[in-house]
């Protein structure tokens, strides 16, 4: 595996608990929490950025 540069997600506040992203020149995504480093999720760009979609549409305050 080749060594990752991680970069701190722009969404993550100064202190702990931060998220930080690292890609691969083949498009792959590798996720992993400041608190758990060692745990990392991998995925790919398409896959990611669908979840994030998904995740803002159901954020988003209903009205009834």
């Amino acid at each position: 595996m080749p060594e990752l540069t991680w970069q701190k997600s722009s969404y993550s506040a100064e202190a702990a608990n931060c998220v930080y992203v690292a890609t691969t020149s083949t498009g792959t995504v590798h996720l992993r929490e400041s608190d758990e480093p060692d745990v990392i999720l991998v995925t790919t760009r398409p896959r990611l950025h669908e979840l994030i979609r998904t995740l803002k549409a159901h954020s988003s305050p209903r009205t009834t």
